[in-house]
């Protein structure tokens, strides 16, 4: 039975956020903030500021803080290369990889990947580019905490229907679209379109379209490119040739399928916009956008804002009693999986079968929603009988299916490990809106309350012993430490008032951290 999906757009003056939601359970979540807009999927006229032979790679200065990173098997050799049709779908299957400004039927780092193939992959990256060259590039992931945007000369340009790949000259279709005869069809209609603007890539909502739908976007994609490159040819590097579509306009584009039964939206201006452009491409689904008017925010009627909040925890409840604990470091993600509160009704082996079950679920919809990526462990209970890790595993790769982020599973292992891989190409969920913690340095621990006692008696000694002696001395700290100071530690804060021969008056400080005191005299 399909499951229903809604799609909820809201949106005020500092940020648009986005939701979409299965069976009414939050599943992904996009955020754009309007004074720091991502930069995936925009085209920019660089110049070369160094050449890297060690790691064949270059910087280019594209205008923003940083230089961007431009590797050897993203640069493409000349205007155009050959690609054969099993590359091009190759490039094609990565659809939709879960970056709201690069949702397109090949991003441009995977089409760039197979064209660097098609090169061959033997020019360095001194022989294709020299510090000072002009070069028009496009961003494929936008820049983290410690590096710069990726870029690749691969420029690929998303329509509803199509993808055009200007450095191309060869025709794919989404493996997302399994009808073979439907594949055959939709290959004969690009091919009779011809690849003189460059290659084509059907995406998946091009499934069904006619000869003439496909010409529209065709035409569309040539325009838009030829206006890129004029533009740059008289535009001086570095600067901004071609942005794309905000965020709200993007996820439709990309997103938006008769799978969802409604588009609510918050924005009287927004919904306008939305609706012009499904007339314009799939007017069939411009009835399914709603103009929420209700007094309280969308999000707060969906119970959106506490679904974002818990995917900020590390530890997630599941119905049965069960629960998962997920740690990110800069390797890796670890996810652990216990059985808490469950405790079946039969058999042992029934209960972590039931809880593994329970649990790859909601795994798979907590990666989706806090986009997770890179390496992924997780550390299902063990499990006795082979036939049931089979079992697991066969549903964790059904869950996967839902993903439309690249992702490779290994084999769930004897000791109950799972290892799989999901691509990256922006800051995800936690990276967005949280920051390190200033007072744990990201540890996510604190020193214990003995700890901090025993270390402000080192501090008051040396305090003491520099300076002046005195009668009564203030000691403030906060409030659980001077509660431990006059309960379990009191043994420590009398001796230290016989070591330092003055009486310490302790006061409570609710906004200090527990670490932070101040000594002065009373």
């Amino acid at each position: 039975m399909a499951i229903d999906k809604k799609m909820l757009i809201e949106s005020d003056p500092h940020q648009v956020r986005i939701a979409v939601l299965e069976a009414d359970r939050l599943t992904e979540i996009f955020v754009e903030r309007l004074r720091h807009r991502g930069v995936v999927g925009n085209v920019y006229k660089g110049r070369v500021t160094r050449v890297l032979p060690g790691m064949q790679a270059a910087f280019v200065d594209i205008g923003l803080e940083r230089d961007a990173f431009l590797y050897v098997s993203d640069v493409v050799e000349s205007d155009v290369v050959e690609l054969d049709a099993e590359r091009v779908d190759e490039a094609a299957a990565t659809e939709a990889v879960g970056e709201p400004a690069d949702l397109a039927a090949s991003g441009p780092a995977a089409a760039s990947a197979e064209r660097s193939a098609a090169n061959g992959g033997e020019r360095s990256i001194e022989e294709l580019l020299q510090s000072g060259q002009e070069v028009l590039v496009q961003v494929t992931k936008d820049a983290l905490a410690n590096k710069g945007a990726r870029v690749s000369t691969h420029i690929t340009l998303p329509s509803r229907n199509l993808v055009l790949l200007p450095t191309v000259r060869h025709v794919g279709v989404s493996r997302r679209i399994e009808d073979e005869a439907e594949r055959e069809r939709l290959r004969g209609l690009l091919e009779a379109l011809g690849t003189d603007a460059g290659g084509l890539i059907v995406r998946t909502a091009g499934e069904g379209r006619s000869a003439d739908e496909l010409a529209v976007d065709r035409r569309y994609l040539a325009e838009r490119w030829q206006r890129i490159r004029e533009l740059a040819e008289r535009t001086a590097a570095p600067t901004m040739i071609h942005r794309d579509q905000d965020l709200a306009l993007r996820v439709v584009r990309d997103l938006f399928t008769d799978e969802y039964s409604v588009l609510w939206v918050d924005s009287a201006e927004t919904y306008q916009r939305v609706v012009e452009f499904l007339g314009n491409v799939q007017p069939e689904l411009a009835s399914r956008v709603k103009l929420d008017r209700h007094e309280a925010r969308l999000f707060e009627r969906f119970r959106i804002e506490e679904e974002i909040e818990a995917a900020l925890a590390s530890k997630v409840w599941l119905r049965s009693g069960g629960y998962l604990v997920i740690n990110q470091t800069e390797a890796l993600v670890a996810i652990d999986v216990n059985t808490g509160r469950f405790v079946g009704q039969h058999s042992l082996e029934d209960t972590v079968l039931r809880t593994n079950l329970e649990a790859v679920e909601e795994i798979v919809r907590q990666i989706r929603l806090r986009d997770l990526s890179g390496i992924v462990v997780i550390d299902l209970i063990d499990m006795n009988e082979q036939e049931h890790r089979d079992q697991v595993f066969a549903a964790l790769e059904l869950e996967l299916r839902r993903d439309r982020a690249k992702s490779q599973v290994l084999n769930l292992s004897e000791f109950g490990l799972v290892e799989l891989t999901r691509k990256r190409s922006h800051a995800n969920l936690e990276r967005l809106l949280t920051r390190r913690c200033p007072y744990c340095q990201g540890s996510g621990r604190i020193k214990t309350l003995a700890t901090i006692c025993l270390n402000i008696r080192t501090a008051v000694l040396r305090t003491v012993r520099e300076g002046p002696a005195a009668r009564e001395l203030l000691l403030r700290v906060h409030p659980e430490v001077a509660q431990a100071l006059q309960t379990e530690e009191r043994a420590l804060l009398d001796e230290l008032e016989r070591s330092v021969g003055a009486r310490l008056l302790l006061h409570s400080v609710a906004d200090f951290h527990h670490e932070r005191f101040e000594l002065t005299e009373a």
